[in-house]
């Protein structure tokens, strides 16, 4: 063994005077070192300043033609680093770098170990890219990547703000900014931004808030509808994080006093993702949000949304009547949009010409005519709305009908002959019909275009890795009137790894649906109220949200705590939906 490191400090040296990167002087300097300490010749000429940890990776990789690198942050995936347990990466001298589909990169003191590389492939059923890196530089970093609580903010902090630099101000081609391999080249600030949208895309974020503050810059990702602070690098970062986001967005780096709007295309893990980006300005500086639109994770299956037994029905029967409007309410954030896509998914045919109008357009669908709002060039929704009547079109979506003048045009087009489907911001469905008699449509063109309502929430799922039993407080179930149930157990998540120790992982629809009957129709017509219309639905047995969320619960699929944070007590007070809505 010692003859074989001789032999092969020897060649080392040779090639490294030969690429002229040492000289004669300090390879014979470097081997009387190694000779008294036994160290390695590359460990020995970075003793005494003859080379740096790059020059050295460049001239083994080379020597044993496997690719090199010196490890950093932003090279590497948090959670991919976890591949393997802990000892088990120590004792191979591995860790884990990224994954593309079933391709792992590892990191490997010694990348040509065939009984290694075969123990990686056992481990991981994934094909293996070995990667070299020095024994030191792998230490380091298993320290920090493969410890019980990684902390991301000491990481962050050890970069310098004097490596902080923007390195593409150039335009960008309109095809994908970057693939994966590409992501992990550049400047500390390229790699935190990039560190921040991978750790975001597989931990399953909708958006990536980016927020100055007077101390430091916070990072915060909304998973399942909520926020949670994933980064928390150091004050003095903050322009440089917002000039790379503007940068690869293409929006203007120098205006910093008005909002902006932006996007991104990239490939990351082989599929194709893309983020709309926004920018306001604030009192300490520049907040970013990112909205992360990942078709891939998207599914237009009413069943997988959580629209259940005569649910679903009645909501294909609005779809498939061949004219009025079918409208779907509830908060920013509660899915809206996502429903009126699976609506379309299942309209759409070779036979339909279906056009949509939206602010903006987020996912593309085939057979879809999709127009996006362009208010500075005066392309309104009404504006579009109305040029679409003159296109022949069989089904029509608008985004959302904000105003009355996009109402009424949407409730016209609904009497002449077309389906049309859009949002309403109402808190449920007896809320709707009140919302359209605000917006000023006369109650008998209500009731005579109005297919019927759709009231939607999401609701938090149950972590199935830390599911356990637990009693729900007496306060609690006495709000839903479930007194007597005080020695029954109820699901719930402790905590773990998985789901960030939120105890949820994944969401799920709630949803109410009412159908403008004959009664419903003349009760409008008549100048009922939202009383009445409660009233009536009451008599009929009609379930609302709150009663839909409640059989999440029984059925283990969330807790009682957050049905409740996602839906009113009106609901329950009333019940729900007559051959309308009610739940098999």
């Amino acid at each position: 063994m010692a003859k074989w490191t001789i032999e092969q400090s020897a060649r080392l040296g040779e090639q490294l005077i030969r690429d002229e990167l040492i000289t004669s002087d300090q390879l014979a300097e470097a081997l009387a070192r190694q000779r008294t300490s036994g160290e390695r010749l590359g460990r020995a000429l970075m003793g005494i300043g003859a080379i740096n940890a790059s020059t050295l990776v460049q001239a083994l990789s080379a020597r044993l033609a496997v690719k090199g690198c010196v490890l950093r942050h932003g090279l590497i995936d948090p959670k991919v680093a976890r591949t393997l347990p802990k000892e088990e990466a120590q004792r191979l001298k591995v860790l884990p770098l990224f994954r593309v589909q079933d391709e792992l990169t590892v990191a490997m003191v010694e990348p040509q170990s065939l009984p290694t590389l075969d123990r990686l492939r056992n481990l991981t059923g994934c094909t293996i890219r070995p990667v070299l890196v020095l024994e030191e530089n792998l230490e380091e970093f298993q320290r920090k990547y493969l410890a019980d609580e990684v902390n991301v903010d000491s990481f962050l902090a050890s970069i310098e703000e004097s490596d902080v630099r923007i390195t593409e101000y150039e335009a960008v081609d309109e095809g994908p900014i970057t693939d994966l391999d590409k992501m992990v080249d550049g400047s500390p600030i390229v790699n935190l931004v990039n560190l921040a949208v991978l750790t975001a895309l597989r931990g399953g974020a909708s958006d990536i808030h980016i927020e100055p503050d007077r101390d430091a810059t916070h990072i915060r990702y909304r998973i399942d509808g909520t926020l949670r602070e994933m980064l928390k690098p150091p004050k003095g970062m903050h322009a440089a994080i917002v000039s790379r986001i503007k940068v690869i967005g293409r929006m203007d780096i120098a205006e910093k006093r008005l909002p902006q709007e932006g996007r991104v295309h990239l490939v990351a893990d082989g599929r194709e993702i893309d983020l709309r980006v926004s920018s306001m300005p604030t009192v300490l500086g520049e907040k970013i949000v990112i909205r992360i639109l990942d078709k891939s994770n998207l599914t237009f299956e009413l069943e997988q949304l959580g629209v259940r037994g005569r649910d679903r029905a009645a909501i294909e029967v609005m779809i498939r009547s061949p004219y009025g409007l079918m409208l779907v309410t509830g908060p920013t954030g509660s899915g809206k949009t996502t429903t009126l896509y699976s609506a379309l998914d299942l309209l759409r045919n070779e036979g339909t010409n279906i056009v949509t109008i939206e602010d903006p357009v987020e996912y593309q669908l085939p057979l879809v005519n999709q127009i996006q709002v362009n208010e500075g060039v005066g392309l309104t929704f009404v504006r579009a709305l109305r040029s679409i009547l003159r296109q022949d079109p069989d089904v029509i979506m608008v985004g959302e009908i904000r105003d009355s003048e996009t109402a009424r045009v949407a409730v016209q087009a609904a009497l002449t002959g077309h389906l049309v489907l859009s949002t309403l911001h109402t808190n449920d469905c007896p809320g709707g019909v009140m919302r359209l008699v605000d917006m000023g449509i006369e109650r008998f063109l209500i009731a005579a275009s109005v297919l019927g309502f759709v009231a939607q929430r999401l609701a938090r799922k149950i972590c199935p890795t830390c599911r356990a039993s637990y009693y729900p407080p007496p306060s609690l179930l006495r709000s839903v009137g479930w007194e007597a149930r005080a020695n029954e157990l109820f699901q719930k998540g402790e905590g773990c790894r998985e789901c960030n120790n939120s105890g949820f992982r994944g969401r799920i629809g709630i949803y109410e649906v009412m159908l403008l009957d004959a009664e419903l129709k003349r009760i409008v017509q008549n100048e009922g109220n939202e009383t009445e219309i409660r009233a009536y639905l009451g008599k009929m047995g009609w379930r609302g949200l709150r009663e839909k969320a409640l059989d999440l619960v029984e059925g283990g699929e969330s807790t009682l705590e957050e049905v409740l944070r996602v839906t009113r007590s009106e609901s329950l007070a009333v019940g729900n939906a007559a051959g309308a809505g009610s739940e098999d």
